[in-house]
């Protein structure tokens, strides 16, 4: 059986007097693609930089592909790409992609990594002329120079705009469908819910839920009912526990969606517009992750 790409027991990392990561326990299998999320100070970053051997943790152990993190990434095993990654000024896109692969004994093979992160005019460009998009690209092809078997994103596609990030999950689930292990920590939690295999929230320095996307919206009871209205009061109605109006939509949380359409339709309101859905990703992490969910 193959050792799994990352493999944390009874992890805790304080930063001073911050318990930061309490007691996580958390596999990933090779060839996954899993989405880290949580509001800001749940832990994901300190868990990421104990994988990557940056922190020390007070207690609990981290292997990375049955390895020590900082032996895994001298051994070339992972790739990085984190939200403030620097490029060194001064210099041309290609000019720092042949330095990073000239320190690989096997790096990915230039025409193929140039392809695959899509940064084919970009070679002759200053790296201080990039776009945001287009850095974030260049700093992808970086990560992926030595051809890691994982690959850690820390909000990948915080600088891209709808088109690149479209490109970018594409370029993911090409890597994906190659056998890399891809674990990313994003706020976009609508490109986590159509990307990843499965889903882990944290909160408060510990794991919450984790499980596939339809998993862990599913957890979360009632569904929206959403419609156009010009004026009325919807409180009252049979299953609603929450009503949000903006402009002229009604948006009506129930906790039974048939009683709730009977009783306004017997009402004569006209449902122009109607939609009626379950709980998004958002919802649901929104669910776990306030203060009351963690007591």
């Amino acid at each position: 059986m193959p050792p799994h790409a990352i493999d944390i027991s009874g992890l805790t990392v304080r930063h001073r007097d911050v318990l930061a990561v309490d007691g996580l326990d958390l596999r990933i299998g090779q060839g996954e693609t899993v989405a880290l999320l949580g509001p800001n100070g749940a832990g994901k970053s300190s868990t990421v930089s104990a994988v990557l051997g940056l922190v020390r943790p007070a207690a609990g152990s981290v292997r990375v592909l049955d390895q020590v993190p900082a032996a895994a990434v001298a051994a070339g095993c992972v790739g990085v790409m984190l939200q403030h990654g620097g490029l060194p000024g001064e210099a041309r896109v290609g000019e720092v992609l042949h330095l990073v692969r000239r320190s690989y004994d096997d790096p990915w093979p230039l025409d193929d990594l140039v392809t695959t992160t899509g940064i084919g005019g970009l070679l002759g460009r200053d790296v201080d002329a990039l776009s945001g998009g287009q850095r974030q690209r260049v700093l992808l092809a970086l990560a992926l120079a030595g051809q890691p078997p994982l690959l850690l994103l820390d909000e990948p596609t915080s600088a891209m705009d709808v088109e690149g990030r479209r490109a970018f999950w594409a370029t993911m689930r090409g890597l994906a469908a190659r056998g890399t292990t891809v674990v990313f920590a994003t706020h976009h939690l609508e490109e986590a819910d159509a990307v990843a295999d499965r889903v882990v929230v944290m909160a408060a320095g510990r794991l919450v839920a984790d499980g596939p996307s339809a998993a862990i919206r599913a957890a979360v009871a009632g569904r929206t009912v959403r419609f156009t209205a010009p004026d009325g009061a919807f409180d009252r109605v049979p299953g609603v526990t929450g009503v949000d109006r903006l402009g002229g939509t009604v948006a009506l949380t129930t906790a039974d969606v048939e009683a709730t359409l009977r009783a306004l339709l017997a009402d004569g309101v006209p449902l122009t517009d109607l939609e009626v859905r379950g709980a998004s990703l958002e919802d649901a992490v929104l669910s776990l992750t306030t203060p009351g969910a963690l007591r």
